[in-house]
């Protein structure tokens, strides 16, 4: 790992600007978050598919970083908890001009979410 960090590699760039999986299978997301250790990005955990915390508990990468524009924060899935990590490679974020909730979106995703 280049951060010096466990479970961080500063170097590597994102998979792409929507989640991996949801784009696959013409899915949607509601927020993104991106590996912390290998890039990957995936639907947060209200998202209905849930894939970056389903890709933490596959991979043991535990560690997680928004990719939402704006926001700066990590969590450490292991932990459950908040984590401080170092810049990582960019784009740090999906591009402001994608819609949120992203992906083929039902009209009736508001009630698909998970609380």
């Amino acid at each position: 790992m280049t951060s010096g960090t466990p479970g961080i590699d500063s170097t590597v760039p994102p998979s792409g600007t929507g989640c991996v999986e949801c784009l696959a299978a013409d899915g949607w997301w509601f927020h993104l978050r991106r590996c912390a250790e290998c890039g990957h990005i995936g639907c947060c955990d209200s998202s209905p598919a849930q894939h970056a915390s389903a890709h933490a508990a596959n991979t043991g990468h535990q560690i997680v970083r928004s990719f939402e524009p704006g926001e700066d924060w990590f969590w450490h899935y292991g932990e459950s908890q908040y984590y401080d990590g170092p810049d990582l490679a960019p784009p740090i974020s999906r591009p402001e001009t994608q819609p949120v909730p992203g992906g083929n979106v039902p009209p009736d995703w508001q009630d698909k979410l998970h609380r």
